[in-house]
């Protein structure tokens, strides 16, 4: 057997030799044979297979791949956290649906500490054990670089933020609850830059990789809370969703993800984004450790369960074909658990305004939240997040005015249509995740759409969950139930029920 590391080799018995590599992996001489490794390329964190240079990060996956979990379970061990944005022009996205790790059962995988998906932040090394005893406990829990720890600093995903800061006094009490039920934190994750992004691309600090799909990101701004959780690197994770940087993150990579209602769940120690919009999420990878979590933030509920579901036509017809497709076996099963389903339009003339009163106050809350730092700080932000402050900065009290107008209408319409215990049925996103070397513009049109869908439970405050119910081309789908605000328990319980006949 061979042991390959960082472009070293090590021979043990007969194994066959392989150079080149930047990771660490042991392969029995047939397996490599498969795997058709040329000769090393001239730049660090680069290789080639079947003669084609290929770039972080799929020579981690492609290798996982073709040799098997049972062979790679051990030995994966990356010895560069994936920072890179991984893909090239030359390499594409088509056909990924091939590279299918959804029937591994990564919680069971050992990897040990190792962050082969570049989930964890490196500026500091962040564990900190929970209770004894709780429901929580044995549970390892990720926290977003949102959240205060005592005795770090948070980062916000941004070099310049994290300069600021000092040490945290105290520990965000949404942390503190879940370390008190139990959950022990096994590290800080990458995030979007102040969280202002919905891909998972972070121009500082890397893309973590996607382990359902390596070459299409994980979705934002939560993005290493859930890359943590879906590669089995954490078993629970905090986020934060202002715009779907829980849900959307969620859907991508095949979890189970929930949005409180506004104001739900205590914020205090947690660096704000835009304030009137921004809720305390959370990851799992099944629907039980999702309640449990609920309960240790939420406390105890008694909530009647749904009374039937309304399927947003609207919403499915924003969707992709893929995404509809896939979700219509999930529809099915969520309709014979929770009730049934009667279709609802909420915007006869689409989303695109809905989308576009949540950009001017989400926009005009985060430069009340940040101009002054920013202007005093002067952070060298990356393009897009750059460019989204700056047109926040010309958000007029006047177009604020007349955006709550439209939501104090469009949120009042909502709570009639859900006040009688029926949830909303919907895409959690209208794209299968966007590919890594997606360009600019692509990834801008992406953003646009997904705010369409994401923006209807920011706008009104209501809870979401998103449930890992559908696949299309080996890519996670997630499908969204919203129920009334303040029927968070309820939502929860329902995903139980869901999960239960899945």
């Amino acid at each position: 057997m061979d042991t390959v590391s960082g472009g070293l080799t090590a021979r043990r018995g007969g194994g066959s030799r392989v150079t080149g590599a930047r990771w660490v992996m042991v392969a029995l001489p047939s397996e490599v044979e498969r795997l058709r490794v040329a000769k090393p390329v001239p730049w660090p964190g680069a290789w080639k297979m079947g003669g084609k240079t290929r770039n972080d990060p799929l020579k981690q996956w492609a290798c996982a791949r073709l040799l098997g979990w049972p062979l790679v379970r051990r030995a994966i061990s990356c010895l560069n956290a994936v920072q890179g944005h991984g893909g090239e022009a030359g390499v594409s996205a088509t056909g990924l649906g091939s590279t299918d790790f959804g029937s591994t059962d990564f919680g069971s995988t050992d990897f040990g500490s190792t962050d082969f998906l570049g989930a964890f932040c490196g500026h500091a090394s962040v564990t900190v054990a929970g209770a004894p005893a709780g429901p929580l406990a044995g549970l390892r829990l990720a926290v977003k670089d949102l959240f205060d720890i005592a005795g770090y600093r948070t980062g916000a995903g941004c070099p310049a933020w994290l300069a600021s800061q000092d040490a945290a006094r105290d520990t965000a009490p949404a942390v503190r609850a879940l370390l008190d039920a139990g959950a022990s934190i096994v590290g800080k994750t990458v995030m979007d830059e102040m969280a202002y992004g919905l891909t998972g691309e972070n121009a500082h600090y890397g893309a973590p990789t996607n382990p359902r799909t390596p070459l299409r990101f994980t979705g934002g701004s939560s993005s290493g809370s859930a890359a943590a959780v879906a590669g089995g690197l954490a078993d629970i994770a905090l986020g934060t969703d202002t715009g779907g940087s829980v849900r959307i993150p969620a859907s991508f990579c095949g979890l189970y993800g929930f949005r409180p209602s506004h104001g739900r769940v205590s914020d205090v120690g947690v660096v704000p984004l835009a304030p009137s919009f921004d809720t305390v999420g959370w990851f799992a990878r099944e629907a039980g450790p999702l309640a449990a979590v609920g309960r240790a933030l939420l406390g105890v509920w008694e909530e009647a369960p749904p009374t039937g579901v309304l399927v947003v036509e609207d919403a499915f017809g924003a969707a992709d074909a893929p995404v509809r497709n896939a979700l219509g076996p999930a529809l099915d099963a969520v309709t014979s658990v929770l009730g049934p389903p009667r279709d609802v339009t909420l915007s006869r003339d689409g989303f695109a305004g809905w989308r576009e009163v949540f950009r001017v106050l989400q926009s005009r809350d985060a430069w009340r939240t940040h101009g002054a730092w920013i202007a005093e700080a002067r952070p060298g932000f990356s393009a897009p997040v750059a460019q989204r402050f700056a047109w926040a900065s010309t958000v007029t009290e006047a177009m604020e005015r007349a955006a709550n107008e439209v939501r104090a209408r469009m949120t009042a319409e909502l709570e009639r249509l859900l006040a009688g215990g029926a949830v909303l049925c919907l895409p959690t996103a209208p794209t299968l995740a966007p590919a890594r070397n997606a360009s600019a513009e692509e990834l801008e049109a992406y953003r646009a759409r997904t705010l369409c869908l994401t923006c209807i439970a920011g706008l009104a405050g209501l809870p979401q969950v998103t449930l890992p119910l559908g696949e299309a081309d080996g890519c996670p789908v997630g499908l969204s139930l919203i129920a009334r605000r303040g029927g968070d328990g309820a939502l929860l319980d329902a995903a139980v029920r869901v999960a239960s006949v899945q």
